[in-house]
């Protein structure tokens, strides 16, 4: 039975098989180019050219151009300040998982970064040691070099000390990973990292943060553990000795462990009211250096701690080529892990800040930093989460604050790093654990998985998927209910304010952030970015009507001020700037494609609506979801109306499963065709069907009928 009051549309048009349809249609050649246009495009060079390349190899120059010295300098200063301290910690912390002696974390925490400063493309991640990849090489240095028995048959060994020996494996191995980064940034294979999913890189993430939490507890329990394999052997010969605890390592441990976890749930909880995150770690370690040598633990107590760390920096040191035939099996997986792992955490923040990042510069980046690296005997470097976000959360700008926080790790290598001799050990496994954390509540994502999605927990081992299609903007052939890729054909009917989007594939976490790219490039403008200005623009209308430099009238909003009137700059609570405009304590709502008050410029947005076909869309996993939702909520809070078309079922109640909807995303913009949709689009904003001519007369263009 018909729903009562319900539009009908009927369609009357000849029955069209492709070749009639191609013969009554005039269908737009286009020329394509072949492999040999796109090569010779490919090597052509000219002025703009090399100038564009120069940027792209060095894109410092880029950023420290519109570098604004007295809005960022101090920002960046204090930034780098409290990011070298915790660098310098992490640096000795992390240095333990490499099964090397503590300093080299420190020369892991310099060398990159400084290469990274002139080459790297985010400016906010914080370059240095991280704890998987350092997991990563200690099983291959004590694979080679084993803490009991002799060392692998290697020439070069010759002469070297246990601790030498191990330093020339972990610096060649990381030589042979940046070659392989190098390599791939050269032959532009930066989208490599799509097909790693959020599953399974969580996956990775997760089990090796639980082999670190295993690793660090002979530090924390203050045990001499031999040299072990097999699987749980390291488990079981730590309880086999943990009678044999040093009670002191355990109390150090534990106290460090709490009052670290607390401070740093209070830095989350305050973030926004603390003008910088307590530096509890750094403060933590100061106090247990400090109480160590007031009471000599190591003497007393017969506690294992840091001990001499020499002055300055080594000379370098040519690569082993024996030990690159040995662990090249192991550099590759090195070179992979640490560029996806930054990558991802510099996604993050050029998404939230508003740049952009080039994958293949960070693959050329990290291997020249590695390359650089490895030849003063630092170990690979990608980034950690924790040091990142403290770079970020103190105000970081630019890469300024890594460069200043490399000084702060090289005036302790230089002169004061003899203050940390007494620094127990036990102290820096209790920080490597407590910045577990992230990672290992990665398990609540588990169950979640298993429940909604199988094949995608599956893929927190398996990836299984490589596919980039062709997208396409579709218009209607005028008279009929039939929609073409607009490009290919002359007589067709394009609505004012609509566009249609269609997906021709599944869509999955290697090619979520393609189409997220391509719905941009087809709407003409980035919602997220619309949005933040938005916003930043109602934040200075308040400000001006707060001031009484803006009043509101009977003709609009009127300018009382006689000043010139600045943009604000303000970046604080960028989370804020992501929600939805709100218009609660305003006198009006604000018309965006008007003019607004007092010289704001936001970008115009002519789109109401967009038409999303999912005709071709079978498949829909987590992370896809997760990226889709994202995307239809950053297009709904810039007024656009979203709807999506011939949605496979199975898809849809997937969705309602997955908790997709809420009170912006809500499935009542599921439509059954394409043209249904189009004619409710139409029937909404009958203005659409207007068009106007040169000679300023106004025709109305029409979809097939409807009867009413």
């Amino acid at each position: 039975m018909m729903r009562p009051g319900a539009q009908q549309y009927v369609v009357a048009r000849p029955l069209y098989s492709e070749e009639s349809f191609a013969e009554e249609h005039e269908k737009v050649y286009r020329q394509r180019k072949s492999m040999l246009d796109h090569v010779k495009q490919y090597f052509t060079c000219d002025a703009k050219r090399a100038k564009n390349a120069a940027l792209s190899l060095l894109p410092v120059i880029g950023w420290i151009r519109i570098y604004r010295i007295k809005e960022w300098l101090f920002s960046d200063i204090v930034s780098g300040v409290s990011t070298g301290l915790v660098a310098v910690l992490q640096g000795l912390a992390y240095c333990l998982l490499a099964s090397l002696p503590p300093w080299y974390g420190l020369f892991s925490a310099f060398f990159p970064v400084v290469i990274y400063f002139f080459l790297g493309t985010s400016r906010h991640i914080s370059v240095g040691p991280f704890p998987v990849l350092c997991l990563m090489i200690g099983s291959v240095v004590t694979r080679l070099v084993p803490d009991d028995g002799p060392a692998a048959n290697i020439t070069g060994f010759e002469g070297l000390t246990r601790d030498e020996q191990r330093v020339l494996v972990a610096s060649s191995v990381t030589f042979l990973a940046g070659i392989m980064q190098l390599a791939m940034g050269v032959l532009q294979v930066g989208f490599v990292v799509m097909y790693l999913s959020d599953t399974l890189v969580s996956g990775f993430t997760t089990a090796a943060a639980v082999h670190i939490l295993v690793s660090q507890l002979k530090f924390v329990l203050g045990l001499v553990v031999p040299g072990i394999s097999g699987p749980l052997a390291l488990i079981y010969i730590i309880f086999n000795k943990i009678t044999s605890s040093n009670v002191c390592d355990i109390v150090i441990s534990l106290v460090i462990m709490v009052v670290v976890f607390i401070v740093k749930e209070l830095n989350d909880r305050f973030k926004s009211k603390l003008p910088v995150p307590i530096p509890i770690e750094v403060i933590m370690t100061v106090i247990a250096c400090g109480v160590s040598y007031a009471f000599d633990f190591r003497t007393r107590f017969g506690i294992d701690v840091v001990g001499h760390i020499p002055k300055g920096y080594e000379p370098p040191v040519a690569p082993n080529l024996q030990i690159f035939q040995e662990t090249a099996v192991e550099a590759f997986p090195m070179a992979i892990v640490g560029f996806a792992v930054a990558f991802s955490v510099a996604k993050v923040y050029s998404v939230k800040h508003d740049y952009t990042i080039d994958g293949n510069q960070e693959l050329i980046a990290f291997g020249v930093s590695n390359i650089f690296g490895a030849s003063f005997k630092s170990f690979a470097a990608s980034t950690a989460l924790s040091r990142s976000a403290v770079q970020e959360s103190t105000g970081g700008k630019t890469q300024v604050a890594g460069l200043l926080s490399a000084i702060m790790v090289m005036i302790v290598t230089l002169a004061i790093g003899f203050l940390l001799d007494p620094l127990p050990k036990s102290v820096l496994g209790a920080v490597v654990i407590v910045n577990l954390k992230g990672m290992l509540m990665q398990f609540r994502e588990i169950p979640y998985l298993w429940k909604k999605d199988k094949p995608d927990c599956v893929k927190l081992f398996v990836c299984i998927y490589f596919f980039s299609p062709r997208c396409s903007v579709l218009a209607n052939i005028k008279g009929t209910e039939i929609y073409k890729d607009r490009k290919d054909y002359m007589d067709i009917y394009e609505p004012e304010g609509v566009k249609i989007f269609r997906i021709p594939s599944p869509i999955f976490f290697a090619n979520i952030e393609f189409f997220r790219s391509k719905l941009v490039e087809a709407v003409g403008f980035n919602p997220l970015r619309v949005l933040r200005k938005r916003n930043k623009a109602l934040r200075m209308i308040r400000k001006l009507l707060k001031k009484g430099d803006l009043q509101w009238t009977s003709k609009g909003f009127l300018n009382t001020s006689f000043q010139p009137i600045k943009e604000l700059e303000d970046e604080s609570n960028m989370e804020e700037l992501d929600q939805p405009t709100d218009f609660k304590d305003l006198p009006v709502r604000i018309d965006w494609n008007g003019e607004l008050p007092a010289n704001i410029v936001v970008p115009r947005v002519d789109l109401h609506s967009l038409v999303l076909d999912f005709a071709a869309v079978s498949f829909l996993d987590i992370s896809a979801l997760k990226g889709l939702k994202m995307a239809l909520r950053e297009l709904i809070r810039v007024e656009v109306e979203v709807y999506i078309v011939a949605c496979d079922p199975y898809i849809l109640e997937k969705l309602h499963d997955c908790c997709f909807f809420d009170d912006e995303v809500q499935p009542s913009m599921f439509f059954l065709t394409l043209h249904d949709a189009m004619l409710h689009i139409l029937e909404k904003h009958p203005e659409s069907t207007e068009k106007k001519f040169d000679n300023g007369k106004v025709r109305k263009a029409r979809l097939p009928t409807f009867i009413g």
